[in-house]
């Protein structure tokens, strides 16, 4: 069964080639959708994915299906995007999840205007759901150095990115105007990665390998280590079924891998260990505290 199962990815080099992606993916997009999930901003990641959809339709009918070109114009668009919101938000009133709102939906129907005025309906498709048989070298190439700069920046700014992601008011007054510099870094990543995954996955569906691997892995932990690493383990798993599924059953890759991480979700809300509703491990009681609980029933009776 198993090697039944495995036998698109020995036969076919495109799927080899998807599955490498994949995993790449799950290494880099994971980890920040964790640090959104502790900052509060887990649908910070979809506005933005939606947001690079107008840059990618320039890169498109500027130079067709060029990878490099929609990698360029999704990654200028998206970072506007995060920019202008953080801009607008700081000269009004209004909170930054509601300019996000605005700046995204209006990002969104240029994209799709944009991509509809030089396409066919298949290309739109793509675009908005990727597709499997896009994968080739250069794409491979592209994943790769995204994944590489976003682990080695991570690693570099790993305790700034925490302390932001804890307690951003606190981090502000120590370290003055470092922050902006951090909050525009980490935005800045996200952003290249969706830009990366769009390709495979779509900018529609990248954002969920992003975020419902690390909300799963919350579920199960409350330490910042290990929720990276069952976040970036749960991506990992959700990329290899969900291409299978997608193989087998002729369905896009992107809502396939969307579709089993949304699986795991629901098993670790329900039997997670830390935040499940039916956590998978019996309460342990401490014998000081038992201890305690008999001495005062006895000074009650």
């Amino acid at each position: 069964m198993t090697m039944h199962v495995l036998d698109a990815f020995a036969q076919f080099g495109f799927m080899r080639r998807s599955l490498v992606a994949c995993l790449a993916l799950s290494v880099s997009l994971t980890p920040l959708g964790v640090f959104l999930l502790l900052r509060r901003m887990s649908l910070i990641g979809d506005a933005l994915s939606h947001a690079v959809l107008p840059g990618v339709a320039i890169g498109y009918l500027c130079a067709g299906m060029s990878l490099v070109a929609m990698g360029i114009g999704g990654f200028v668009a998206g970072l506007l995007v995060a920019m202008s919101s953080s801009w607008i938000s700081s000269a009004t009133r209004l909170h930054e999840d509601s300019t996000f709102a605005g700046l995204y939906l209006g990002s969104l129907a240029l994209g799709v205007t944009l991509v509809s005025l030089r396409s066919t309906g298949v290309d739109l498709l793509h675009l908005l759901f990727g597709s499997l048989l896009a994968v080739d070298n250069e794409s491979i190439i592209f994943i790769g150095v995204i994944t590489s700069v976003t682990l080695i920046l991570l690693a570099l700014f790993y305790r700034a990115i925490v302390f932001e992601s804890f307690n951003a008011a606190f981090f502000q007054v120590r370290a003055k105007r470092f922050p902006s510099l951090v909050h525009g870094l980490f935005m800045a990543l996200v952003v290249m990665n969706l830009v990366a995954g769009f390709q495979i996955l779509g900018t529609l569906m990248t954002v969920g390998l992003m975020m419902l691997p690390a909300i799963s892995a919350r579920c199960w932990s409350n330490h910042l280590p290990v929720t990276l690493l069952l976040a970036t383990l749960f991506g990992a798993v959700s990329s290899v079924a969900g291409l299978t599924w997608s193989w087998y059953q002729s369905i896009p890759a992107g809502p396939a891998i969307v579709l089993t991480a949304t699986i795991l979700f629901l098993f670790s809300v329900f039997f997670g260990m830390e935040k499940g509703i039916l956590p998978v491990r019996k309460k342990v009681i401490c014998p000081s505290s038992q201890a305690m609980e008999i001495s005062q029933l006895r000074n009650i009776k």
